[in-house]
């Protein structure tokens, strides 16, 4: 296809093939977040090609690729995607795990709503939003919006949501999969975005899964988790609430304008949510405990 929306966290994303452009075919796990409508919040044109940035430009970050093999972190490449600033824009280099002789470069601008994407050596056809494009759209409409995403799962249960957050190992899926089988509704069981919706925070799951549908509900309660001999609840205020959420938010902290802007939000949601540290035994024990305290 030429053209098509999707609407992820309730951002309306639309993206369209230029002239010079490929065949857009999105992903199995995007299909149930296409939309039939042309309105946006930001609208991404792909091309056949590449820019690169010039050479005064400031190279702001560099991300490697780092997998996991049995509980160890293994750095295969140090350059998996990075970063740059030029004449206002930034320009966002990436490679693909997949696909190794194809790359893109996504030029956009914080205060803009027009975003080019360029790819090379793409074939006639592409899914625009491949790993980790999608990871790198959302957190920059997160940025622009002063939203956050973040390391969690959250469920949702008797009108209550609860979210789980903490880096991999800790156990969110674990907590995820207890909710489950008591009949919760499991927004996502690894990364959420969370937006202020008129004093409400949501959390909205985006599409990792085949097939995954789009999911939304408040967050109630937030807990830093880990594994422990025991169930127990600390409750954690003001600055260290912060502190303890930030340390699991996705985050570029190059720009000390958007560094402020993401405390700020932080800090709004941890005034608003109770926070707490959790200790728990993966059992369904700590459903009954977490409901007891409510």
């Amino acid at each position: 296809m030429r053209n098509y929306n999707l609407n992820i966290a309730g951002y309306n994303i639309r993206l369209e093939s230029a002239e010079d452009g490929p065949e857009l075919v999105p992903s199995p796990r995007f299909r149930n977040n296409i939309v039939y409508n042309q309105a946006y919040d930001v609208r991404i044109r792909v091309h056949h090609g590449s820019i690169r940035p010039d050479e005064d430009a400031e190279r702001l970050f560099v991300a490697p690729y780092v997998v996991e093999i049995n509980g160890y972190k293994i750095t295969r490449s140090d350059n998996f995607w990075s970063v740059y600033k030029q004449n206002g824009d930034l320009l966002i280099i990436t490679n693909f795990p997949d696909s190794p002789s194809k790359k893109a470069t996504l030029k956009l601008s914080l205060a803009l709503r027009e975003w080019d994407l360029y790819f090379e050596n793409a074939g006639w056809e592409t899914d625009p939003m491949e790993y980790p494009l999608d990871g790198l759209i959302l957190y920059y409409l997160t940025a622009i919006n002063t939203d956050i995403m973040i390391h969690a799962s959250g469920v949702y249960y008797n009108g209550r949501g609860y979210m789980f957050s903490g880096v991999s190992g800790r156990g969110k899926t674990t907590m995820a999969l207890l909710w489950d089988n008591i009949g919760a509704q499991v927004i996502h069981d690894d990364r959420l975005i969370i937006r202020n919706d008129e004093g409400v925070f949501r959390m909205y799951n985006t599409p990792v899964y085949k097939n995954d549908v789009p999911r939304n509900a408040p967050v109630d309660r937030i807990f830093l988790i880990g594994h422990g001999d025991e169930n127990s609840i600390t409750t954690v205020r003001e600055a260290s609430a912060v502190s303890l959420v930030v340390s699991n938010c996705i985050q570029h902290n190059y720009s000390p304008d958007m560094i402020a802007r993401f405390l700020g939000s932080v800090s709004m949601m941890c005034s608003k949510i109770p926070v707490a540290t959790l200790s728990f035994r993966p059992d369904r024990s700590i459903i009954e405990y977490i409901l007891r305290n409510e």
